[in-house]
């Protein structure tokens, strides 16, 4: 199968090129490079160093004959959202239509689409938060990721686009970006390495559903069957409070530090756990590695200076 990976140099986009290669498919990648790395691009892929907004991205299209779109590229920082939603929607919202577009040209059957729970669903009355709760995006990310979704049902049900959209928790491993805001695990391994504490922004009691980018990766495996469409939560349905992450991290780390506090960010919701029992019982996915587990593997990624 012919696959177009948008971000396939990214951290959670390489992953999933590395798997899609490994179990024999071909694989082509989009990526700018804004937050992707050159040496996460697989040798055996075809790379294409392009924005979704450059028009000329139709030549791929065109050249590569596309069976399937995984699309991974994106601003995914909720915070430069609130700093610049303009530049949150050309990224999430217009350069992804381009990509729609495309697809619809070419005669495109299906899609897959990284999108987010937490920010979409924002604060819930009820956790873990299940796909038919109503939701209540505080960011321009979560706000943008929502407005795609919307995008998508309208090009399946005027153009037979079939989209397979994961609704992620909190995803972690090795290859994450430690410099930005979007992941506190690879943020927190980084500091540990260079001998810096960690920073806690606000009490440390907000929580998250903290997954392994590995158990992500098969849910972007059984994304490729012909059955598989729709909307689904991708995570593990269990919250942990980012103070008690912290200490986690620090001891696997095996380091003696202080864990430092710093002012709340704003929009930042303060609980956040997925149900993922939909795509469970129509496919049989389950989050495979405990925390601790996927903690020790990305410690040990970042205290070797992957950086």
């Amino acid at each position: 199968m012919n696959i177009l990976v948008t971000g396939g140099g990214g951290f959670i986009g390489s992953h999933i090129v590395d798997a899609y290669i490994e179990q024999g498919h071909r694989v082509v990648i989009l990526d700018n490079l804004s937050s992707g790395k050159q040496a996460n691009i697989h040798p055996k892929a075809v790379f294409y160093h392009m924005d979704l907004l450059d028009p000329e991205t139709k030549t791929i299209f065109r050249k590569e004959q596309i069976e399937v779109i995984n699309h991974h590229a994106a601003q995914s920082s909720v915070e430069r959202s609130v700093a610049d939603p303009v530049f949150d929607a050309n990224s999430n919202i217009i350069g992804a239509l381009q990509l729609l577009q495309n697809a619809v040209s070419f005669g495109i059957e299906k899609i897959i689409l990284a999108s987010t729970g937490g920010a979409i669903y924002g604060d819930q009355d009820q956790l873990p938060a299940c796909e038919t709760v109503p939701c209540r995006p505080s960011s321009p990310y979560g706000i943008s990721k929502l407005c795609l979704e919307n995008y998508l049902q309208f090009y399946k049900n005027v153009f037979n686009l079939t989209p397979v959209i994961f609704r992620y928790s909190n995803v972690f491993g090795p290859r994450q970006d430690p410099h930005g805001e979007a992941g506190v695990v690879a943020i927190f391994c980084n500091r540990l390495a260079h001998h810096q504490s960690p920073v806690i922004f606000g009490d440390g009691e907000q929580t998250r559903d903290f997954i392994s980018v590995s158990d992500v990766v098969r849910a972007n495996l059984l994304a490729l069957e012909a059955e598989c469409s729709g909307t689904f939560n991708i995570g593990t349905g269990r919250e942990t409070s980012i103070n008690d992450l912290t200490r986690q991290i620090v001891q696997v780390s095996g380091q003696t530090v202080e864990i430092q506090y710093g002012p709340a960010r704003k929009a930042e919701q303060k609980r956040s756990a997925l149900n993922y029992r939909k795509f469970n019982e129509k496919f049989g996915w389950q989050p495979s590695d405990a925390l601790a587990e996927g903690l020790r593997s990305t410690w040990e990624y970042f205290r070797n200076d992957h950086t």
